[in-house]
C-alpha cells in the first residue's frame, strides 16, 4: 500500500485515525439485539473487543470484554440485578463500568471505588445503540441525519458485515460511475426504466465536480440528459466524517437515507444503513436481473465476527450464476448490495493502493483520500476534526439524483433542488 494512506485506513487503539473516529458517535448495534438481563453480546469496534448488555432497568452498557480483576472475559458473565458479574471471582460492574461488588473478598477489604471497567458512553435512537469511544466530557450531540430523526416505524435499518477495510467500502459508495455498469450493465434504454435511470444508462461515463465541505466532501457527477432537452442529469453524493456516506441511490425526493461503514477492525467493517419510508418506496427495476436490494443473512453467532453476515460471500463466490451473466445479467450476482460486497471484498482485507491506476472517474475517491490525509495531519497537530463539535452540520444534507435545465453554480443548483423537494407535499414526494 502507498505509504501516505497507511494511517487513514488503520483505526485501532492508539492510531491517529482511530483516535479521530473516537471523537464521533458510532452506531454499534440494533437495540433489539440487547434484552434486559440477557446474556452479553460481543462487539468489535475500532479494533477493540467489547461486550454489550442491557441491565435490569433497561440501561445499555458497552465495555471492554476483560474483567479488570484478572482479565477473564465478561462475555461469560451473569447479567443480573443491574449489573454484569464476572463468573471467575464474582466481581460485578454496572453499565457505566463501576465496580459494585467484589464477592470473593471480605466486605471490609473491598476497594470497589478504585476499580473501573473500561466502559463507553452509550445512547439509543432510531432503534440503534450508539457508542462514544472518546472522552465522555467531549461527547457531542448525536448526529441529526434526516433518516435518523423519523419515527422508528418509518425507518428501515440495515446491518451487514463486510470483510474489507472501512475505507474501500466507503470508496465503493463514493464511486458513482460503477452504478451504470456493475448494477445496471444489463440495462438497455428501451427497457422499462424510469426517466432518471434512462439518463444513467444512455451515458455511463459522467464528468465530475468535487468540493470539500464543513462536514466532509461533496461531488456531483453530471451528463447531458437524453430525456430532457437542454437538461443536465446530476448524481450528487456526500462523504460525512468520519465514515458516513450519502450516495445518490434514489431521486432527491426519495433519497432520505444515510449509511456508515463502521470499522470493526482493519479488515472488517459493518454497513449500517438508515432508510426512510420514502427511500423504501422506490420501485424495483423490471427486467433487470440482480438490480434490486437483497440482504439474505446467516443466523448470528456469538463469535467476534458472527453478526450480520451475508449468505452470499467469498466462500461461495457470491453464488454467481455464470450462465445468467452470459445471457441476461451483467454480473450474474443477485442483489445490489451483494454486487458491491463482491467487488470491495475481492480487493482483499486492505487494498494495495500502490497497485491502482486511478482515472478521471475516480476524482471523488482521490480527493477524499487527500482530504482524509490532510484532516488527520491537522488532528495530530491538535486541531479538532470537522463536525466533531458541530453535528448540526449534518442536519439538512441530502444526496440523490435530479435533472435540471437551469444554468449556474452546481452546488447552488443542488441546494435549490433539495429545498424544492422539501417544500413538496409528502404525497408528491413518494
Amino acid at each position: 500500500m502507498a505509504d501516505q494512506f497507511q494511517e487513514i485506513v488503520r483505526t485501532g487503539p492508539g492510531t491517529p485515525m482511530g483516535e479521530l473516529m473516537r471523537q464521533y458517535w458510532i452506531p454499534a448495534a440494533l437495540s433489539d439485539e440487547l434484552e434486559r438481563d440477557a446474556p452479553p453480546t460481543r462487539l468489535m469496534l475500532l479494533g477493540e473487543r467489547l461486550i454489550a448488555f442491557r441491565d435490569t432497568s433497561g440501561k445499555v452498557g458497552v465495555m471492554d470484554h476483560r474483567c479488570p480483576h484478572r482479565c477473564a472475559s465478561l462475555f461469560y458473565g451473569r447479567n443480573e440485578e443491574n449489573g454484569l458479574r464476572c463468573v471467575y471471582h464474582g466481581w460485578k460492574y454496572d453499565a457505566d463500568g463501576n465496580c459494585v461488588d467484589q464477592a470473593n473478598i471480605p466486605e471490609r477489604q473491598h476497594f470497589t471505588d478504585r476499580v473501573h471497567a473500561k466502559a463507553y458512553l452509550t445512547a439509543e435512537r432510531a432503534g440503534v445503540v450508539w457508542v462514544f469511544m472518546g472522552e465522555r466530557e467531549k461527547a457531542p450531540a448525536l448526529p441529526p441525519f434526516e433518516a435518523c430523526l423519523a419515527p422508528r416505524e418509518q425507518v428501515k435499518l440495515r446491518f451487514v458485515q463486510r470483510h474489507c477495510n472501512w475505507l474501500q467500502a466507503v470508496e465503493g459508495d463514493l464511486d458513482t460511475s460503477h452504478v451504470g455498469l456493475l448494477h445496471f450493465g444489463a440495462a438497455k434504454p428501451t427497457q422499462a426504466l424510469d426517466r432518471d435511470h434512462q439518463d444513467l444508462v444512455v451515458n455511463r461515463a459522467p464528468e465530475y465536480k468535487v468540493t470539500e465541505t464543513p462536514f466532509g466532501l461533496t461531488y456531483g457527477a453530471h451528463r447531458p440528459s437524453p430525456t430532457v432537452p437542454g437538461g443536465t442529469y446530476w448524481r450528487v453524493a456526500h462523504f460525512l466524517f468520519p465514515f458516513w456516506i450519502m450516495p445518490p441511490v434514489a431521486s432527491l425526493a426519495d433519497n432520505v437515507m444515510v449509511r456508515a461503514f463502521v470499522p470493526m477492525d482493519d479488515e472488517h467493517c459493518m454497513f449500517v444503513g438508515f432508510e426512510s419510508q420514502s427511500y423504501m418506496r422506490r420501485e424495483e427495476r423490471p427486467g433487470l436481473p440482480g438490480a434490486h436490494i437483497i440482504d439474505q443473512l446467516r443466523p448470528n453467532t456469538s463469535d467476534w465476527f458472527g453478526r450480520f453476515r451475508l449468505v452470499q460471500d467469498e466462500d461461495n463466490d457470491y453464488l454467481i450464476d455464470r450462465e445468467a451473466q452470459r445471457t441476461k445479467s451483467y454480473t450474474g450476482i443477485d442483489g445490489i448490495h451483494v454486487q458491491d460486497q463482491c467487488v470491495t471484498e475481492s480487493m482483499g482485507g486492505i487494498v494495495d493502493r500502490g497497485f491502482e491506476n486511478l482515472a478521471p472517474s475516480d476524482i471523488a475517491v482521490a480527493r477524499n483520500r487527500r482530504m482524509l490525509v490532510n484532516t488527520l495531519r491537522a488532528f495530530k497537530d491538535g486541531k479538532r476534526p470537522p463536525a466533531a463539535d458541530r453535528p448540526e452540520l449534518y442536519a439538512r444534507v441530502r444526496g440523490g439524483f435530479y435533472t435540471t435545465t437551469q444554468p449556474g453554480d452546481w452546488l447552488a443548483l443542488h441546494d435549490q433542488a433539495v429545498a424544492q423537494t422539501r417544500e413538496r407535499a409528502p404525497a408528491e414526494a413518494g
